[in-house]
């Protein structure tokens, strides 16, 4: 199966980038299924039910969120009626939605996606991320129940990126970070047959500070001080991600690219 997952989409421009080029990716590189992180889609800050019909439309297979699910206040009641679009498994007990899910893929193939949340250096305490993915992983066999299973780690630590890495090898096709906007090089396939990639940095306009126009967080930096609030940069977005290629029969990995795919950065994938 060919699979892409492209990190944190960021406001305007990444949207923009999304429905400018995501099906165009998809044709050329043969996707059978696309996941991609949304939960900065909206003003920099959560996910609108609006414009996640608009990406679901472009081109995606499944949105997955994250600590900032909820900031846009109508995605408490879409999400029970999308069931495309997931938000962490271990969020606050009685969340609206659901963290883990198994989807159609082309030929009668099954892909099961699933996100946790991490909870080094985050704001609050989340439910053990561990514990919470085990049960899904256990139910969801890799090779047996489904043909392939994606895990969205979003976290603050590359430290408990990677622990999480060894921790799904073998157990999923692809382990991949989110949430920091900064993609990482270290893509590769672990001993046991998954892939991993520590962050796919995010959908938008590298020409910024994780995102956001650079003027007010670089004055913060140097000042200490709070003049105005953060606005998305609306230059062009580069889309930045990951490309696998696994084995259907048993659904480990066989091949792992990074993707950076116009903007800034320079353009990668399985060409």
């Amino acid at each position: 199966m060919r699979l892409l997952y492209l990190g944190d989409i960021m406001g305007r421009a990444g949207r923009a980038a999304i429905k400018e080029r995501l099906r165009g990716l998809r044709e050329r590189w043969k996707l059978d299924f696309v996941v991609v992180n949304g939960e900065n889609a909206t003003s920099g800050a959560g996910l609108s039910g609006a414009h996640a019909t608009e990406l679901l439309a472009a081109g995606i297979d499944v949105l997955t969120l994250g600590d900032h699910a909820f900031d846009q206040k109508d995605m408490l009641q879409f999400i029970e009626t999308e069931p495309r679009i997931l938000r962490p498994l271990n969020f606050a007990k009685g969340a609206p939605g659901k963290g883990a899910r198994v989807f159609d893929a082309p030929g009668g193939r099954k892909v099961l996606v699933a996100q946790i949340l991490g909870q080094v250096f985050m704001k609050r305490a989340f439910d053990d991320p561990f514990g919470r993915l085990d049960e899904v992983l256990k139910t969801h066999t890799l090779g047996g129940l489904v043909n392939a299973s994606i895990i969205d780690v979003h976290c603050e630590a590359t430290s408990e990126k990677m622990a999480m890495g060894h921790w799904c090898d073998g157990r999923a096709s692809l382990c991949v970070g989110s949430h920091t906007h900064v993609p990482t090089s270290d893509a590769m396939i672990l001993p046991g047959g998954t892939a991993y990639l520590t962050d796919a940095g995010m959908c938008g306009d590298y020409h910024s500070v994780i995102g956001m126009e650079k003027a007010e967080p670089m004055r913060r930096f140097v000042t200490g001080m709070v003049k105005s609030r953060f606005q998305p940069a609306t230059q062009e977005a580069t889309l930045s991600g990951v490309y696998v290629e696994t084995d259907d029969r048993t659904g480990k990995a066989t091949r792992i690219e990074m993707v950076r795919e116009g903007g800034r950065l320079t353009n990668a994938g399985p060409d």
